[in-house]
């Protein structure tokens, strides 16, 4: 029942939208602004840029609402829409042109102590990958998160499949060197 609920709502609140109505849009907004901002922290370090483009994106969203098919969930619409406006102020900013191509690059990880994922906080990790440079950045997001291949990364972003795997390889080993390096931090705290 909720769900049918939901839907209805939501129905409505997009309606609403593509008539131009104002408390569609607040509503709009406020159901997914936060996880929303979170996409773009993910992507952009700064979080001054991360609200710069949560405003593009919404206005992108309110412009283009009437693209949305129905079909599919609107949430992982919306979410594709600030994905782009993103990676969109990415490639302005040439931020995406310090992605190197690695084909013989050999990669060596060490076994991971699945347990230790347990010490860290979300806060942590999601703090370690807005650090990363902005190339690993970008593919781990796109790979990890939001579960894009490496050949639609590919695509997505004029560079070889061997540089998407060659970027997500090189931002999982930093990723793996802060975490091992925050547990032991938090282990000498103990």
């Amino acid at each position: 029942m909720e769900l049918e609920n939901r839907s209805v709502e939501e129905q409505k609140i997009i309606a609403g939208c593509l008539n131009g109505e104002s408390w569609a849009q607040k509503k709009l907004y406020e159901l997914h602004a936060p996880a929303m901002m979170s996409v773009c922290v993910r992507y952009v370090s700064n979080r001054e840029t991360a609200r710069d483009l949560l405003q593009d994106g919404f206005i992108k969203l309110f412009t283009k609402i009437d693209t949305y098919s129905g079909s599919g969930s609107f949430a992982g619409w919306i979410r594709r829409i600030f994905v782009t406006t993103a990676l969109e102020y990415l490639r302005q900013k040439d931020a995406l042109k310090q992605s190197e191509s690695l084909d013989d690059y050999s990669y060596s990880i060490e076994n991971p102590d699945v347990s230790a994922l347990d010490k860290i906080a979300a806060d942590d990790l999601l703090k370690m990958i807005t650090e990363l440079p902005p190339g690993y950045r970008t593919v781990f997001n796109l790979y990890a998160i939001e579960g894009y291949s490496h050949l639609e990364i590919a695509n997505i972003l004029k560079v070889s499949e061997n540089t998407s795997r060659s970027q997500f390889m090189r931002a999982r080993k930093l990723l793996q060197q802060k975490v091992q390096l925050l547990i032991s931090d938090t282990c000498k705290t103990i």
